[in-house]
């Protein structure tokens, strides 16, 4: 356990330094309340959910501490998860740009409402941990695994996907930038990518999934898509 609590908070501070290195250094200040409340947002928000699973699901904590493309065991995967990681580069980077060279003009209370997103999607992730123990950073089937389908589960069948979206929509605006949200546009293709071959392995893998895609029939959005 400590050694689980060690980890997980060391990486939860290693990405801090390398987010707000990426944030500052492009934008070549510190004047920048933006970032700072974002990171301040983010990290609180990440912090609370970290502090959650080492108490009740540290079993989940594990599972979510290896992710990224190095990590995916199907190639298309790795592929999909290399261009998703260049996109979150570009949801810091390119807003620092923006802010540097002044090409937008947002109000504070557009930058607010982007902070508020950001929360939005940690908070629709939390629920989705607290239903799925399962839900792991990487496309995988545990031996013990079952379906899910309550909580959000029950209304889409990827709420983590739909909580992901409203914060990745939140992190440039956030930051005052709305040349930001053009990098949100080209990952959207991503992850809907991810999301239909994620389910095309848990139909050939997971018992029941089959039939739960016919109960719910909405992927992402409820009463749409």
């Amino acid at each position: 356990m400590n050694s689980l609590y060690g980890k997980g908070f060391a990486g939860l501070a290693i990405l801090f330094v390398v987010m707000a290195s990426l944030l500052f250094a492009t934008a070549g200040t510190l004047r920048y309340w933006q970032a700072w409340v974002f990171l301040a947002v983010y990290f609180s928000a990440s912090l609370a959910i970290t502090l959650y699973l080492v108490k009740y699901d540290p079993a989940l904590l594990a599972r979510r501490m290896s992710g990224g493309p190095f990590a995916e065991k199907e190639p298309v995967q790795k592929i999909i998860m290399s261009f998703t990681s260049l996109g979150f580069l570009g949801l810091l980077v390119v807003p620092a740009i923006d802010h540097r060279l002044g090409w937008s003009r947002m109000p504070s209370y557009a930058a607010i409402a982007g902070d508020v997103l950001v929360l939005a999607g940690w908070l629709g992730i939390f629920f989705v941990f607290r239903a799925n123990s399962f839900a792991s950073s990487t496309i995988e089937s545990a031996a013990d695994q079952s379906v899910i389908s309550t909580g959000l589960y029950a209304w889409v069948r990827h709420p983590m996907y739909a909580a992901a979206l409203l914060m990745l929509l939140g992190i440039p605006l956030a930051l005052g930038s709305w040349w930001g949200v053009l990098v949100v546009v080209a990952l959207v293709p991503m992850v809907i990518w991810r999301l239909l071959d994620e389910e095309r392995f848990l139909a050939l893998n997971l018992p029941g999934y089959r039939d739960y895609q016919r109960r719910v029939i909405h992927r992402l959005v409820p009463l749409i898509w």
